[in-house]
């Protein structure tokens, strides 16, 4: 068996004095993709985050590489690509002015490098506009476009298929199996039901942790 890049130990969430869940188990290793998937309330988004470290579990361990997580920030930045609910982009900065920001945080990219990911997520010819311009579905293609870009091995999604148009959706469904393909990770929740999905695929729903 694979050796999990990324890996929980009896996670608990606790959320507004309720436990969401409770002794959760997941294993993450190269090459595959996992869908969290539950009802609404059930922690998909909490989950999420303890991932990314942004919250601190209530009980259990994140692991990262078998180290626990809060002893690993510098290799958790280096690793980890983050696309929230939320587009995450400034309003009054270009789709170019926004992705040059947020490279920054992992690996600068050029400028052509940039124009060539909007490209791909079909945002040529809007390279240069202010984003509160943009459609919803626009903007949701910002954020996206840093998957284009060189970026780390390990992806956490929430919901990335908001608001994107049927051919967005395939695009993306096939760029996420391709990523995995190439031996990257995906972790995501989306309420889409995928229809291309990689030989590593796995969904856990959270539902069968629920207190």
């Amino acid at each position: 068996m694979t050796s999990p890049v990324l890996q929980t130990v009896a996670l608990a969430c606790e959320r507004d004095l309720r436990l969401l869940f409770e002794n959760l188990e997941l294993r993450l290793a190269s090459g595959e993709m996992l869908q969290i998937s539950g009802p609404n309330g059930s922690g998909k988004t909490s989950l999420l985050r303890l991932l990314c470290g942004l919250m601190q579990p209530t009980a259990g361990l994140v692991l990262l590489n078998g180290q626990p997580l809060n002893e690993q920030r510098f290799e958790l930045a280096r690793n980890l690509l983050w696309i929230g609910h939320a587009a995450g982009i400034k309003d009054l900065l270009t789709p170019e002015e926004n992705l040059s920001w947020l490279c920054a945080l992992h690996q600068p990219a050029s400028h052509e490098a940039i124009w060539q990911a909007l490209t791909a997520v079909g945002l040529r010819g809007f390279e240069d506009v202010p984003c509160h311009t943009l459609s919803a579905g626009q903007q949701r293609r910002v954020a996206l476009a840093r998957l284009y870009l060189e970026s780390p091995p390990l992806w956490i999604l929430d919901e990335p298929f908001t608001a994107l148009d049927k051919q967005g959706v395939a695009q993306l469904e096939e760029h996420l199996a391709a990523h995995c393909e190439r031996g990257g990770m995906v972790v995501l929740t989306t309420h889409h039901t995928l229809t291309r999905m990689p030989a590593g695929y796995r969904d856990i729903d959270l539902g069968n942790w629920a207190v």
